[in-house]
């Protein structure tokens, strides 16, 4: 994983130039900041590294972070902690994005534990957002980022309205 103080990170862009304001920015999830979207360090985050559907280098560098903070306590991590991780993965497929080679390994490596890192906050309340983004974090790891970005809008209601469609069809 990258180290937070590599000089690499003012090498690697984000939606507004080099990403050297990001460590910073991922040294403040360690406190577990709620998610709303609107305060930070996750305004800044989802603006720079996820801005508008488009990701960067940056983004495949941040999400081993973001998934390394969750393993230290999946209980704590909100919503956004699985939803961000996720969300870059829905995006590179998307997009048919390599990911750095340097980085390569970190990035897919951090995927590939969120289904465990979900499992583990199974023990923790559950509203419909953390659910749709846990949901799309496991999808996402498992390299399904089309059911991963569906999930992500698969409310009660939508899941209703989609399941009248599905048995209707």
């Amino acid at each position: 994983m990258l180290n937070l103080d590599d000089p690499r990170w003012a090498e690697l862009n984000h939606a507004y130039g080099p990403a050297s304001d990001i460590p910073a920015l991922l040294r403040q999830l360690e406190s577990f900041p709620a998610s709303n979207g609107k305060e930070e360090p996750w305004f800044s985050l989802w603006s720079s590294l996820a801005h508008q559907g488009d990701v960067y280098s940056a983004s495949f560098a941040a999400v081993p972070h973001v998934v390394r903070t969750i393993s230290m306590n999946p209980l704590m991590a909100d919503w956004d902690f699985f939803k961000f991780p996720a969300w870059v993965e829905i995006c590179r497929q998307r997009h048919s994005l390599d990911v750095p080679v340097d980085l390569a390994s970190d990035y897919f490596e951090a995927l590939s534990s969120l289904p465990s890192l979900v499992a583990a906050a199974a023990a923790r309340k559950w509203d419909a957002a953390f659910l749709s983004c846990a949901l799309a974090a496991v999808a996402a790891a498992k390299g399904y980022g089309s059911v991963a970005e569906a999930a992500l809008e698969l409310d009660p209601e939508v899941a209703a309205e989609f399941m009248k469609w599905f048995h209707e069809r």
